[in-house]
């Protein structure tokens, strides 16, 4: 019988390498922004936690609060309060 393979993690499919980070930021889109944590990035994107994803948009800024670095965002997975995005 043949074996089933394991699913592959988002983490394992990474093109770049995270950093762990814990850094305020916000989601602005259309106007209206809500504020959320940078928990760990790369060159190519994040996971950020969120109050309530229900209100995230597939396609956002994202603006770091120390740096004021904002990046256009998608989200490419959502997990609870957390959301992986990919920088665009």
């Amino acid at each position: 019988m043949p074996s089933a393979l394991p699913a592959t993690a988002p983490e394992e499919r990474r093109k770049a390498p995270r950093t762990d980070v814990d850094e305020p930021a916000y989601v602005a889109s259309h106007g209206a922004s809500t504020r959320c944590r940078v928990v760990n990035v790369s060159a190519d994107g994040a996971a950020i936690e969120v109050p309530d994803p229900a209100f995230i948009p597939d396609r956002f800024q994202l603006m770091t609060e120390r740096d004021r670095v904002v990046r256009n965002c998608r989200v490419v997975w959502t997990r609870q309060n957390r959301i992986g995005v990919i920088f665009e």
